[in-house]
């Protein structure tokens, strides 16, 4: 099994957070609201990540918890 690492990257100036799984491919962006995307690959599909917008911001309005729905893995991938 080929265990892809989980990269976190915070601009603080920017006021923006982005976690992306594994190395870096041809992607696009899905707007899912509330200045949250989901990064899928173009020739997958697949989910390769997320940006997050205005982290600080939220903070201030209510607790740092900000949910994403992550892809689930099938049971091959758990292999």
């Amino acid at each position: 099994m080929m265990k892809e690492k989980m990269f976190i990257h915070w601009d603080q100036e920017g006021d923006f957070l982005e976690i992306r799984f594994g190395e870096p491919t041809a992607s696009y962006y899905e707007d899912r609201g509330d200045d949250v995307f989901e990064r899928r690959d173009e020739q997958t599909g697949s989910v390769k990540g997320y940006a997050l917008f205005n982290v600080l911001a939220r903070r201030q309005e209510q607790p740092l918890d900000i949910a994403v729905e992550l892809p689930a893995l099938t049971l091959s991938e758990r292999e």
